[in-house]
């Protein structure tokens, strides 16, 4: 008599129970969830939820709140006898929320945002990854605090500038040397979905502090103008260190690689402004050149609202008073 094939929710759940014994997903690793199941097996939701149930009832899953289900920490089976030994838990190794989420940082910084999970984590204090989820709910939790601490660290000046000018661009610069420590920062932060981070946005207040004048409509599209100037231009930070990890060269000697392509392109004399910057010498052109120059036009652009255009300037009253129009009536 032929033996009936199991059903395709016992050949899923061993398919996963392989992964786990292999070595291929480990402690604290997130398993297929059941859409994923649905999608790669091509079964019904119902199947798909068969498959990890079966898995937590025999102990090698479990749901971590706001992760998913994860790989179980492999139960141990106690040994009998007055003389068993405690084994220290992963709780008594030193771990806190604040060091997690200071060894994320550290992290970051050397090997960038997309580098960063759990189990690399873990790694800097020889745990597995299901050690960490006590102390954070995820991945995302993580970079959310790890991104607020950053912001914790910032030194405000003392006195501070009582110069509406000065105020925004020290704000400005304290952002971009603060992106320049963190690489990865001013990529992970959004104007369009930000996150809440109450030192970011201190931060972004203090900068603005000393704007008069303004509602509060056209305050915050100044503070976001600026704010969004920086990131934009301290965005090259992570590239150029996910860059340099990529290709194992830094900036200067890629560019010296890129060197030879350049001049035969500027050699045919179809790109005037760049063989005239290219003349000049090198490194004429950098993200802290781009910093300096955009910042000092944006400040220029935000004084013509503030302050109101200057005298003689074009659109000011004492040219209108002067000009067609005024002569005619």
């Amino acid at each position: 008599m032929e033996q009936s094939s199991p059903p395709p929710y016992r050949k899923i759940a061993d398919a996963i129970r392989r992964r786990i014994a292999t070595g291929e997903l480990t402690p604290g690793d997130r398993v297929p969830s059941t859409r994923r199941i649905t999608q790669e097996w091509g079964v019904a939701m119902a199947t798909a939820t068969k498959v990890l149930t079966t898995l937590r009832q025999e102990g090698l899953v479990r749901v971590v709140p706001g992760v998913g289900t994860v790989v179980a920490e492999p139960q141990r089976t106690a040994r009998s006898g007055p003389a068993r030994e405690r084994r220290p838990r992963e709780t008594d190794s030193g771990l806190s929320r604040e060091s997690v989420v200071r060894a994320g940082i550290k992290v970051a910084d050397a090997e960038g945002l997309r580098a960063l999970s759990m189990r690399r984590v873990a790694a800097e204090f020889g745990v597995s990854s299901m050690a960490l989820y006590r102390h954070v709910a995820g991945k995302d939790e993580l970079v959310l605090l790890m991104a607020d601490a950053a912001f914790h660290d910032v030194e405000l000046p003392e006195p501070a500038p009582e110069d509406w000018r000065a105020r925004m661009e020290a704000g400005a610069r304290l952002q971009w040397e603060l992106y320049r420590r963190h690489p990865w920062l001013a990529q992970y932060l959004s104007i369009t979905r930000p996150q809440p981070m109450p030192r970011a946005m201190a931060l972004i207040e203090w900068t603005m502090a000393r704007v008069r004048g303004m509602d509060p409509v056209t305050l915050i599209h100044m503070a976001l103008t600026l704010l969004g100037f920086v990131l934009s231009t301290a965005a090259g930070f992570e590239d150029d260190l996910e860059a340099e990890q990529e290709t194992g060269m830094d900036q200067d000697r890629w560019m010296a690689t890129m060197e030879p392509a350049f001049e035969g392109i500027l050699a045919s004399g179809s790109y005037p402004m760049y063989a005239g910057a290219s003349a000049i010498g090198e490194d004429v052109v950098n993200q802290d050149s781009l910093f300096e120059f955009g910042l000092a036009r944006l400040l220029d652009g935000m004084a013509a609202l503030v302050d109101g255009p200057r005298p003689g300037a074009p659109g000011s009253p004492a040219v209108r008073d002067h000009g067609p129009h005024e002569r005619h009536r």
